[in-house]
């Protein structure tokens, strides 16, 4: 979402004619678009703003802007505390970076608004629903992006069609909850409405969505992922926690068994369909026994990928309030590398599996000299012949794929 929400205010800058620089010290406008979902991004988003301070003291006319998750609903300890920023927006509040950026350029801005999307490229993300309604006891989301707002169907519609005439093959939908689409609109359209509207879109060819929630992944979701020809086969389900008790401190909303059940449905009427989640170790109160049934989960599951961090206590949230963050720094991390360790397996298996199989690959771009690109199951794909290969970006063929890792897969394209 924040990578999101910064191509689309680099498209407006744009738009009135600013261009990229390399550093902050070349730059006239400085945007740090923040998260604090965990402790490390916040010190990383702290680091980075007190390391500007000696930037606008050397130029004053030089901009900068603080943006996203870290700017609360009231900014005036971050106004005391950085006096040398110019503005603070909360997430998706753009407006008034660019109108003092418009203002400092004598440029007026109204336009750049009304047309803010994302940069154009092979893929990108098209938000769709801002905000959480869940308040899980350990997210700060609902406090600092606010509570779920759906844009339209047709709105999200146009938008997929402009990207299209400018290159894009492929849109992620994204919400912070994004199986809860719709519910906030005149005559309540689900995610499988909007996902049958863009599918209809000439010129896309691939639709992503992310990230889910158990409770809201209906049938009719999961039907149109089996029925769209353009919809993926592949679902971020995050489960967070594998023990019911961690999940009930959590606010999941569902249980070990229930979360099974979900899988199971999903993988009955999905075949071929891949399975990413996200996992929370270390979360107040987590036991050994309770850690183990969080990898007895992970074991038998067996999630193609799994995006897992250590419990970070964020001050405003309900666990800051109400529970102990009583599980050492070190419990957590070796609760962490021992749930790595087990996935790295995992992944090294399903993708094995895979070598002598035929994919068809949408080139995203390259990366250490190398063609790369992904197959309807999100999985990576690197092209081993690379080097004499002209520009492919955009393109899509059937590679074969040749070796694999857990991160990965290596292939060439058959002609």
């Amino acid at each position: 979402m924040n990578k999101a929400d910064s191509e689309r205010l680099e498209s407006a800058l744009g738009q009135m004619g600013l261009a990229p620089r390399k550093s902050p010290d070349e730059a006239d406008v400085i945007v740090l678009n923040t998260c604090v979902v965990r402790k490390s991004a916040e010190d990383r988003a702290i680091g980075m703003v007190t390391h500007l301070k000696p930037l606008k003291e050397q130029n004053p006319e030089k901009i900068i802007a603080l943006m996203g998750c870290m700017v609360g609903p009231k900014t005036d300890t971050l106004e005391r505390t950085y006096p040398y920023v110019d503005v603070f927006t909360p997430p998706q509040q753009f407006e008034p970076i660019i109108n003092l950026v418009g203002d400092r350029m004598g440029i007026d801005p109204e336009g750049c608004l009304g047309t803010l999307t994302a940069r154009a490229d092979v893929a990108t993300y098209v938000p769709i629903i801002h905000g959480c309604d869940k308040f899980c006891t350990f997210c700060i989301i609902p406090y600092r992006r606010g509570r779920e707002v759906s844009r339209k169907i047709e709105e999200i519609k146009l938008e997929v069609e402009m990207l299209v005439r400018r290159g894009v093959k492929e849109v992620t939908l994204l919400g912070q909850n994004v199986d809860s689409y719709g519910h906030d609109l005149e005559n309540s359209p689900d995610l499988a409405d909007l996902l049958t509207s863009v599918n209809s879109v000439d010129g896309i060819e691939r639709i992503r969505f992310l990230t889910s929630h158990p409770n809201d992944m209906s049938e009719n979701i999961i039907e149109s992922v089996h029925g769209l020809e353009k919809v993926c086969e592949h679902i971020n389900l995050p489960f967070q926690a594998g023990s019911d008790s961690v999940l009930e401190r959590m606010r999941r909303g569902y249980s070990n068994d229930e979360y099974r059940s979900k899988v199971s449905e999903i993988r009955k009427a999905i075949p071929g369909v891949s399975l990413s989640t996200d996992v929370i170790v270390g979360f107040c109160g987590e036991t050994e026994s309770d850690f183990k049934e969080t990898l007895n989960l992970i074991q038998d599951i067996q999630f193609d990928k799994v995006h897992a961090a250590a419990y970070s206590n964020r001050a405003g949230t309900i666990a800051s309030r109400n529970l102990k963050d009583d599980i050492p720094q070190s419990e957590k991390i070796s609760r962490l590398k021992a749930l790595e360790e087990l996935q790295k397996n995992i992944s090294s298996d399903i993708n094995a599996n895979l070598v002598g199989r035929t994919f068809d690959v949408l080139i995203e771009g390259r990366k250490r000299g190398r063609w790369y690109g992904r197959n309807r199951n999100d999985k990576l794909v690197y092209l081993s012949d690379s080097e004499t290969i002209d520009d492919l970006k955009g393109e899509t063929f059937p590679v074969s794929i040749e070796d694999s890792g857990p991160w990965s897969l290596t292939g060439t394209i058959i002609h």
